[in-house]
């Protein structure tokens, strides 16, 4: 018979098994801690903490999850290579990370980085933040989309769509655009090459954004269709703001203090001017962006790290099979 219990009938059909802190880590099983304290201080991003606690609860399961899957992956290509007759060229597995400004997705995408290129059978791992994609800000500018960069429009996602394709198709020394975050801008000229990695996470705000589906059935490829598996890192609102807020003040006090760096003009505001002014972009821009078009991509992810306070991550949800 079924429940009587709403919540307890919606959890049934629920696509995600649940597992808390201590579930997950115990699926950790006897795979080896390979990150020392100072690999943790590189990858580290500005405010946000972690320990080796949480890399040896949270990461080195879910970098022995993601193992199985690039092992089983590429029994799969193999397979599918003999049945077409093989083309010779090595198939990425892609991992896509998705989240809020400020949730830690370029600290957990070089963690992982770093995790999954120390397993045996896949050596060669790369990163692509997709802050390299957005448009240049003279065009953000002119199209009047400066208030809403890092929205879905903000980007050159034919770009991004024809870099995914060949790495996907096991193309050789693919370029991708590179970001300064000091300039606030695209590099003019500026690649970094992509060439045929075992595995590549692909970071970003709005890389598990779909589109309005056309009624006649025409192809239009999403971020995610090239992706072999999913992350997506989540936090309560007003924990992200916080986060923000913080980093904000830390970037006050570095890289604002350069002259080159967009945000120069923030240098010198006092402590209430700061968190006014952090308030307001938070208000305005991120967290419109969250609402409107990053956390409705959440369901579709196959992983989803609930973070709480500190950065630690207090549940996972794992898609079922």
């Amino acid at each position: 018979m079924a429940s009587s219990d709403p919540a307890q009938n919606l959890d049934d059909l629920s696509p995600y098994r649940r597992f808390t802190r201590e579930q997950w880590a115990a699926l950790r099983a006897d795979t080896p801690l390979t990150l020392s304290a100072d690999d943790l201080e590189e990858v580290r991003g500005l405010n946000v903490r972690l320990d080796l606690e949480e890399i040896e609860a949270i990461y080195l399961p879910l970098s022995r999850l993601l193992n199985l899957h690039v092992a089983a992956s590429q029994t799969l290509y193999g397979a599918r290579r003999e049945f077409l007759g093989g083309n010779g060229r090595k198939t990425p597995f892609i991992i896509g990370i998705a989240g809020s400004v400020a949730v830690g997705k370029s600290t957990t995408a070089r963690i992982l980085t770093r995790l999954l290129s120390r397993w045996p059978n896949h050596p060669h791992v790369a990163l692509l933040p997709t802050d390299g994609f957005l448009l240049p800000n003279a065009v953000l500018e002119r199209e009047g989309l400066m208030g809403r960069k890092g929205f879905p429009e903000s980007y050159d996602l034919p770009r991004l769509l024809h870099f995914l394709a060949d790495v996907k198709a096991g193309r050789g020394a693919v370029e991708a655009p590179v970001y300064d975050h000091l300039t606030y801008d695209v590099v003019a000229g500026k690649t970094i090459t992509i060439e045929q990695p075992d595995i590549l996470l692909v970071e970003g705000l709005n890389v598990l954004q779909t589109g309005r589906l056309p009624k006649d059935g025409a192809a239009i490829p999403f971020v995610s269709d090239y992706f072999d598996f999913s992350i997506y890192i989540d936090a309560d609102e007003e924990v992200l703001r916080r986060w923000y807020v913080e980093r904000f003040f830390s970037l006050r006090e570095t890289a604002f203090q350069d002259p080159r760096s967009y945000f120069h003009r923030y240098a010198s505001l006092s402590d209430a001017q700061t968190e006014e002014i952090a308030n307001q972009i938070w208000e305005a821009i991120n967290l419109v962006n969250l609402r409107e078009n990053i956390l409705p991509t959440r369901q579709r992810a196959d992983l989803i790290l609930h973070k709480g306070p500190r950065h630690r991550t207090g549940y996972v949800d794992l898609r079922k099979i």
